[in-house]
């Protein structure tokens, strides 16, 4: 069996779809289903079973086993990056890893995690090493402190543990997340009311939609994670983003054009630059790019689809669903 925590939520579905397009169906989802529209990211998936996110943390303190499991992907956590209780966001992320990773250790499980790129903050260096870490808001925090959690006892530790720190993640699966979605959905959202989207003005430095960020398609982060479901002999920190900063800019151009040919409307689809709020400022990343160093050094060699292809699959997904 295969447990997936946050089974339900955007990539954690996803990585269920991936595992089911390999034949794997004995996989346990675990999750939180307070916000009951996340059953559709499973309508369409073949599970053997689920269990509540609190269920499963009494079983784990109890020591309880669940058969034999093959790997964990750890994916169940607050991603809101404007959560600031941080008694909830650390009992929900930090606490929470705490507790599985010591499980699947004493177990000699793989274990396999969602880090994010959030812990590097303002950058302007996105590489695997503390003094390039200084995370900004409680999200981000609780993400680097399991980080550290993990490097401390990495000398103790003799089975498969991997942090995978996600950049700018966009696909199927994830409309529930509302406000937190990707730029590529809410594109498409401006497209069908307005018919124009809106971006940012100039910040630091960028020029209006210039701000830059190193956006991965989900299917490339299935991708690695399965590489190393397929490669237990491999552990650490890695970055997962395709190496490449790309600007807002060419995100909404992606939307457009694939709005212009799905529609026959060769002139419609625009960009107004909206005023960039006080609130955001010196709290945003105008600038994010994965160096791939690491997990090109431990061998996955998989090729990152860039935002024209991603934003083509994406949409026609959306409205093929």
């Amino acid at each position: 069996m295969i447990i997936v925590t946050g089974g339900a939520g955007f990539i954690g579905s996803n990585i269920v779809q991936g595992l089911n397009a390999r034949g794997i169906t004995d996989i346990l989802v675990v999750d939180d289903l307070s916000d009951g529209h996340k059953c559709l990211n499973l309508a369409d998936a073949d599970i053997r079973d689920y269990l509540d996110k609190d269920d499963f943390l009494a079983r784990l303190d109890k020591g309880d086993g669940f058969g034999m499991v093959e790997a964990v992907f750890h994916e169940g956590a607050c991603s809101s990056t404007t959560e600031w209780d941080g008694r909830f966001v650390m009992k929900v992320n930090f606490e929470y890893s705490k507790a599985l990773l010591a499980w699947c250790v004493a177990r000699k499980t793989p274990f396999i995690y969602a880090s994010s790129a959030a812990v590097y903050g303002m950058g302007p260096t996105f590489r695997e090493s503390r003094e390039f870490e200084r995370p900004l808001n409680m999200y981000a925090y609780s993400k680097f402190l399991f980080d550290c959690h993990l490097r401390a006892r990495w000398r103790g530790i003799d089975s498969q543990v991997v942090g995978l720190r996600y950049f700018n993640v966009y696909g199927p699966r994830e409309q529930h997340k509302g406000s937190m979605a990707s730029v590529a959905f809410h594109f498409d959202g401006q497209l069908h009311d307005a018919g124009r989207l809106r971006l940012f003005e100039g910040s630091d430095g960028y020029g209006p939609g210039e701000q830059r960020r190193d956006f991965v398609y989900v299917d490339d982060v299935v991708a690695v994670n399965l590489w190393l479901l397929d490669h237990p002999d491999v552990s650490g920190i890695f970055n997962v983003g395709t190496g490449r900063a790309q600007s807002f800019n060419e995100v909404a151009r992606a939307a457009i054009d694939w709005w212009r040919e799905a529609n026959d409307e060769p002139n419609s689809g625009g960009i107004d630059y909206i005023p960039f709020p006080d609130s955001l400022k010196g709290r945003y990343q105008s600038f994010t790019e994965a160096d791939l160093s690491a997990l090109r050094a431990a061998g996955c060699e998989h090729a990152f689809v860039d935002v024209a292809t991603g934003v083509k699959r994406y949409l026609d997904w959306l409205h093929r669903a």
